[in-house]
């Protein structure tokens, strides 16, 4: 079994009531949210960055996630953020949940 940093294996979810992977996503999603929600200065991308973060935690909701979905919101997210440093731990965060679902991992840091 395998844990990523958030101690969440990483290893396929076998049952249970509630998917550890899921649930640290969206914990991941929703710090994001608040601090975006809390940055005040203007972002030409905001918008896109928000309406994605809308769609993760929809999908979050809906159970276990499609890998390949959760990568594309990622780059969305990261592309429209990815400058911002203040909000750099929160979309760190979210890369790793994502990756927690499986895959090679999106970066070495």
């Amino acid at each position: 079994m395998v844990k990523g940093r958030s101690g969440v294996s990483a290893a396929l979810y076998d049952g249970g009531s509630v998917d550890p992977r899921v649930e640290a996503l969206r914990a991941s999603v929703a710090r994001l949210n608040r601090e975006l929600a809390g940055h005040r200065a203007e972002l030409p991308d905001r918008g896109i960055a928000e309406q994605e973060l809308v769609v993760l935690a929809a999908e979050t909701a809906a159970g276990a996630p499609e890998n390949e979905r959760l990568r594309r919101s990622l780059l969305v997210i990261a592309g429209a953020l990815g400058s911002v440093s203040a909000l750099g731990s929160a979309l760190t965060e979210v890369r790793r949940a994502i990756e927690l679902f499986g895959g090679p991992p999106l970066s070495n840091d």
